[in-house]
């Protein structure tokens, strides 16, 4: 069979990658990674108010480069034979367009301004906004939220547009359309010159907009008004129909084809979130939990019709058909933070070496790029010696007790006005210690996920990891895997977002016939399995029992300090 090669493109928080796989034997042929330029600079983003922006020149820079890259280290044969082209994305990540379908940061009169970018999935500047939305789904006569989990997060689409709509009068002025970018990015790369011409994502819309085919699409004018009257006339410039990313959306356009380095015959599929391409490009199967382990975590399944029925499952993301497998109901959860939370510890412990360190008597003996490589060498080695410390901690004296809600809560339960907690601390306690505690926190951050979709009827039976976490962490790894007491595979690469991606990619490009086999065919297999201790998972369970009282007292008495 002759080879034909497909593309899949990840855009994660920080930087997007590009992967040219063997759509017939699933090789990865070649890889690129490139970080938004802007972004990296902090540009457009306000931690302190947990305001996060990204420029769409991002996206659209990093998506050349990848591209290009990536072919560039293939075979001359390789770029002619490619057949197919797919994104996934981070979500729930909207902007506001112009009639034409154009992000309105690209228009000169807004290229400056946050409000007119992508707003990305950590932006929790719309809590309130997310609080009016829960309040009104409940006093509606039919609740909007029920397929999303019944609470509606700060971190989805109609929070995040009535937050800008009222913060911004410019914006609201001249926003015509809304667009997820996972949706976008095709539209860009066939060319399409206006709104109404974008192909809506199953998985986006369905996750994080309240589309259901129930109640004819997005919810109704009336209550879209009544949740904001600055959402007048947007449903109707909107969409009805949303597609599954298995599904072409066009070809290359000229333009892009001639950037790319690609025939115009390239097939654009769908796109959806990163999470749920990932899942596929993990293998996913019914019964089983495939945790996206990265900056934050998002967990997937997969149900049969049967299975789900009339079962609405409360406090995850989202139950959608299609929206992972099509001809399947896709389900979601997350944290909200994983290995930010970790960050955010080495940032901590990094303050003395980026801001004494500089001051000491060693400045006068190194120039100051020697001095910033010995800062930047020290610091990267923190998480591996806190790591290695940590792991020889005996259990009983595992004694701090963290909750993992230092970015809010995603699931279950969105709660973004949450925080997180450590108690337990002595004059003796160390940094290790503390480590330790917020990689327990995770893992039980973990186990309050696959609690909850068990006690609502939807068994797990092994859990799968990707990521470079799960790749790279194997405490983490174990000790998740002990606090679940349930096996843990890790997918055999690093990329299986982008392979995911390749995987819809050959399916729309009619290399296959559904995305079952794409699966079949071009899955990585796994590196390694673990298994869990018995005698960890009982000490586990009763210091989960603390997290969970720490957690409720958390919530109830310190939420509105």
């Amino acid at each position: 069979m002759e080879n034909k090669y497909v593309i899949g493109l990840d855009y994660g928080s920080d930087s997007a990658r590009a992967l040219v796989v063997n759509a017939i034997s699933g090789e990865i042929i070649a890889t690129s990674v490139k970080y938004y330029p802007r972004w990296m600079k902090g540009l457009y983003c306000d931690p302190q108010k947990n305001k996060w922006r990204q420029h769409p020149k991002d996206y659209l820079e990093v998506l050349e480069g990848t591209v290009t890259e990536a072919l560039s280290k293939c075979a001359p044969e390789v770029a002619p034979n490619v057949v197919g082209i797919a994104f996934d994305t981070t979500g729930s990540t909207p902007g506001f367009t112009d009639e034409t379908g154009t992000p309105l940061a690209l228009l000169p009169e807004f290229a400056e301004n946050p409000n007119a970018m992508f707003i990305l999935w950590k932006d929790h500047t719309a809590v309130k906004e997310a609080a009016e939305i829960n309040e009104k789904c409940k006093a509606n006569a039919v609740d909007y939220s029920q397929y999303e989990g019944g609470i509606y997060s700060a971190e989805w689409f109609w929070a995040k547009a009535i937050h800008v709509l009222r913060e911004d009068e410019q914006v609201a002025a001249k926003a015509y359309s809304i667009v997820e970018y996972c949706e976008w990015l095709p539209a860009v790369l066939t060319g399409v010159k206006h709104a109404k011409d974008i192909v809506r994502s199953r998985c986006a819309e369905g996750h994080k907009a309240m589309w259901h085919e129930s109640w004819g699409g997005l919810p109704p004018e009336e209550f879209l008004v009544k949740l904001d009257p600055k959402l007048a006339g947007f449903r109707a410039r909107l969409f009805e129909k949303t597609e599954t990313a298995d599904k072409p959306v066009g070809t290359l356009c000229p333009e892009w084809a001639e950037k790319l380095g690609l025939s115009t015959k390239v097939v654009v599929a769908g796109g959806a979130y990163d999470c749920h391409m990932g899942a596929v490009g993990a293998a996913i199967t019914p019964h089983t939990l495939v945790r996206v382990i990265g900056t934050s975590t998002c967990d997937v399944m997969v149900s049969s019709y049967k299975e789900v029925g009339k079962k609405l499952i409360h406090g995850i993301c989202g139950q959608v058909d299609g929206s992972v497998i099509p001809g399947m109901v896709g389900l979601e959860a997350g944290q909200s933070g994983f290995g930010d939370i970790y960050a955010m510890f080495r940032r901590l412990l990094e303050f003395p070496l980026r801001n004494i360190l500089p001051m000491t008597s060693l400045s006068g003996k190194l120039s100051e790029e020697e001095m910033q490589k010995v800062i930047d060498e020290a610091c990267d080695k923190i998480i591996i010696s806190l790591t290695k410390e940590a792991e020889k901690i005996p259990m009983e004296e595992s004694t701090l007790i963290a909750t993992d809600w230092m970015n809010g809560r995603r699931t279950p339960d969105a709660n973004q006005l949450l925080r997180g907690t450590i108690t337990g601390f002595t004059l003796g306690t160390t940094a290790p210690q503390i480590f330790r505690a917020l990689v327990e926190a995770t893992a039980f951050g973990t186990k309050a996920i696959v609690d909850r979709f068990i006690s609502e009827g939807c068994p797990i039976e092994s859990v799968i990891g990707i990521g470079g976490i799960a790749l790279k962490s194997p405490f983490v790894m174990q000790t998740m895997c002990d606090v679940l007491n349930m096996p843990i595979k890790v997918c055999n690469t690093d990329q299986a977002c982008a392979l995911g991606a390749a995987m819809f990619a050959a399916t729309a490009a009619g290399v296959y016939e559904k995305v079952e086999d794409a699966r079949a065919a071009m899955n990585s297999g796994f590196s390694k399995e673990y298994q869990p201790n018995t005698a960890n998972h009982e000490a586990y369970k009763k210091l989960y029992d603390t997290y969970m009282k720490i957690g409720k007292f958390t919530e109830k008495e310190l939420y509105h300090l």
